[in-house]
C-alpha cells in the first residue's frame, strides 16, 4: 500500500471516471487502474463498482477512501513541516569548531549572526576533531566547522575554502635567509607543532615529513602559542594562512611561503547525513565567505547554493 495509490483512489472518486482522474493524476489510464487494482487485491476488498455508471465506490470503499483521505492530508502536512524546517532560518544553531580555526572566524562570525539574522541564536563549541565528531553522531550539535576530508559515512562535508600553510621561522634560523623553503629541506630539529589530538599537528608532521611520534618534535597548545615560542627561543613552526593578519609587522616578517606548489588544508561545514535545516546552512555558509578572503572559497560555493 502506497500514498501513490491512495492518491488514486482518492481521484477516482472525485471524477468518476479512470480516464480523467488518470489525466489528473498525469499517468496513463492504464497505470492508474492496474495500481487501484492491486491495493484492491492486496487489501482483498473491492473499492469501486465499475459496472455503475459513473463509477461509484462500494461501501468498503467509501471506508477506505475517506481514511485514505486523512492519510493523504497528514502526509502532506509532513511535506510541509520538512519543507518549513529546510527554509527555517530562525532558533538555536549549535555550531562547534576546532581550535585551529575558532581564532579567525568565531568572532567576526558572532559579530555578523548579531547584525544580519537576529533571529538566529548562535551557540558555540570549541574542541578538537574527535570530540565533535562524536557531538555530530549523537546530535549533541547541528553543524561543526573542520578540516576535512574525513571519510564518515555518516557525515556530510560541504567544503568552504581551501587554506594554505605557511612556514614561522625566527630570524636566527637559516631558514629565514630563503624567500621560499622546500618542505623536503626542513632540518629535524627545532620544529615546534601542537599537541595530540590536534588536526594541524598531523598535517605539519607529514608535510614536513615526519613520524607522528618524532621524538625532537616539541608541543604547544595553541597556534598563538607556536608563534610567541618560536619567537623567544628560536626554531619553526607552520601555520595556517589566515593566522598572518593576526601577527604583528615584526611577525609578519618572519612568515616565509613553501617553494612549488603550497600545501593546504579544506575546511568544512561537517553535518550528519539527515540534518535538514538547508536554509539556516546556507545562511552559516554565506556568513563564513564574507569572512574568508575571495580566493580561498571554494568555487562551488560562489556559484550554487547548499542543497540537501
Amino acid at each position: 500500500m502506497t500514498l501513490q495509490q491512495m492518491e488514486y483512489i482518492v481521484a477516482v472518486d472525485k471524477y468518476r471516471h479512470f480516464v480523467r482522474a488518470a489525466e489528473a493524476c498525469g499517468v496513463t489510464q492504464s497505470t492508474l487502474s492496474s495500481m487501484v487494482q492491486k491495493l484492491e487485491n492486496e487489501l482483498d476488498v473491492q473499492i469501486f463498482d465499475r459496472n455503475s455508471y459513473p463509477i461509484r465506490p462500494t461501501a468498503q470503499g467509501e471506508a477506505i477512501i475517506t481514511q485514505a483521505q486523512v492519510v493523504l492530508f497528514h502526509a502532506a502536512q509532513l511535506k510541509e513541516m520538512v519543507l518549513s524546517e529546510r527554509q527555517q532560518e530562525s532558533g538555536k544553531l549549535h555550531l562547534g569548531v576546532i581550535p585551529t580555526i575558532a581564532p579567525y572566524i568565531i568572532p567576526r562570525l558572532i559579530k555578523s549572526i548579531h547584525t544580519h539574522h537576529q533571529q538566529v541564536e548562535l551557540q558555540l563549541m570549541e574542541a578538537r576533531t574527535a570530540v565533535l565528531i562524536e557531538k555530530l553522531e549523537r546530535a549533541e550539535i547541528d553543524v561543526a566547522l573542520l578540516v576535512t576530508p574525513l571519510n564518515n559515512p555518516k557525515l556530510l562535508e560541504i567544503p568552504l575554502y581551501y587554506e594554505k600553510f605557511k612556514l614561522y621561522v625566527s630570524p636566527d634560523e637559516s631558514l629565514s635567509a630563503m624567500d621560499e623553503v622546500d618542505a623536503a629541506a626542513l632540518p629535524d630539529d627545532h620544529l615546534w607543532v601542537l599537541a595530540e589530538g590536534h588536526c594541524l599537528r598531523n598535517q605539519v608532521l607529514n608535510l614536513c615529513h615526519r613520524k607522528s611520534r618524532y621524538s625532537h618534535v616539541y608541543e604547544a597548545g595553541s597556534i598563538d602559542t607556536l608563534v610567541k615560542i618560536v619567537d623567544e627561543n628560536g626554531g619553526y613552526t607552520v601555520i595556517p594562512e589566515l593566522h598572518v593578519p593576526l601577527l604583528t609587522d615584526q611577525q609578519r616578517a618572519c612568515v616565509r611561503p613553501f617553494r612549488g606548489q603550497e600545501p593546504v588544508r579544506e575546511v568544512s561545514l561537517v553535518v550528519r547525513t539527515d540534518y535538514i535545516r538547508e536554509r539556516m546552512l546556507n545562511l552559516l555558509a554565506d556568513a563564513i565567505r564574507s569572512i574568508v578572503p575571495e580566493e580561498l572559497v571554494d568555487e562551488r560555493l560562489k556559484k550554487f547554493a547548499i542543497k540537501l
